[in-house]
């Protein structure tokens, strides 16, 4: 962690703080691109990883989350706001082109910033959200009412659940519910943070100290950002883009024991190949006990798998 440096860059209007390893400028870089309830933290394995290989990493706390400013008017808040962050970032740091890294709805940000910029992309890696059909995200439709995105959705609902508790309990149910293998669903009597209990212990690889520096970070941001990149925006306005095919390479690292693979279409649409007819350079990878932070409970693997990637493709 001493490896790692932070400073701010003021991009549209937003001070963004930046977490940084690698120092050599002639480095190819790597851009790391968080998901919820996360933040540049974590990632940490990772930077130290590719930074100690010779690569240079940056890891940036979307607008809203962590360190860096919020918007104006989060609730308007898009992913295009994300995707023209992360150009605006490789524009102020002078960075003509990047390798992506992403895990959770930074997977959508990613594959948006490659199709929209793909002169700027050397290449995509993925961690548990492979590049979605283009249309509409309806698995609400599919699943029962208490599914914690249609929950969470729900404008005032996850405001009132998570203004029960303090940040970093919050952050601390939410990892020990991302990192079942089944899809947060409440029963209609309950709501999501009551599905863990006071004594449900932290998963193994996350230790007291991780979730003391999430919960510091989101005590800073609260979720008003969070709420609305991924979940609400997801509903109001959002389609994945109509693509004809990323053709950067590309790679999908998927935690079997991931929740996401439970989430209607999505493992057949993984396992038959139907992602590479959008991006026929794909490469997808299983790790048979990977859960949805497969990047921090297996650092080694996953980096290892990072590292060969790049070093492929530089």
């Amino acid at each position: 962690m001493d490896q790692i440096e932070h400073k701010f860059i003021r991009v549209q209007g937003l001070n963004l703080h930046i977490a940084e390893a690698g120092a050599d400028a002639d480095a190819h870089v790597v851009v790391f691109l968080h998901g919820f309830p996360e933040i540049w933290y974590s990632w940490r394995h990772q930077m130290v990883g590719v930074a100690t290989s010779g690569f240079r990493a940056i890891a940036p706390d979307c607008r809203g989350y962590g360190l860096s400013d919020p918007p104006a008017e989060p609730e308007k808040t898009s992913f295009q706001d994300m995707v023209d962050d992360l150009l605006a970032i490789l524009d102020h740091l002078g960075l003509a082109k990047v390798f992506l890294v992403a895990k959770d709805f930074g997977a959508l940000t990613a594959y948006m910033f490659a199709i929209q910029h793909q002169e700027r992309v050397s290449g995509v890696i993925t961690l548990g959200v492979p590049i979605l059909p283009p249309g509409p995200i309806e698995f609400h439709k599919y699943l029962p009412e208490g599914f914690y995105i249609a929950r969470w959705q729900e404008p005032g609902r996850a405001e009132a659940d998570f203004g029960r508790l303090d940040a970093k309990t919050v952050v601390r149910n939410i990892y020990i519910l991302f990192s079942r293998s089944e899809i947060p669903i409440a029963p209609e009597n309950k709501e999501i943070m009551d599905l863990v209990s006071d004594s449900t212990p932290l998963p193994p690889w996350f230790t007291e100290e991780d979730l003391a520096a999430y919960g510091a970070l989101y005590e800073k941001s609260g979720f008003r950002t969070a709420l609305q990149v991924p979940y609400r925006t997801l509903r109001e306005n959002f389609s994945t883009p109509e693509v004809t095919a990323v053709k950067v390479p590309a790679l999908l690292i998927m935690g079997d024991k991931d929740y996401f693979l439970k989430f209607p279409g999505i493992e057949d649409y993984i396992r038959s190949g139907k992602a590479k007819d959008l991006v026929p350079n794909l490469e997808i990878i299983h790790l048979p006990e990977g859960s949805h932070f497969v990047q921090e409970q297996s650092p080694e693997e996953v980096n290892q798998l990072i590292l060969t990637f790049l070093n492929k493709h530089v």
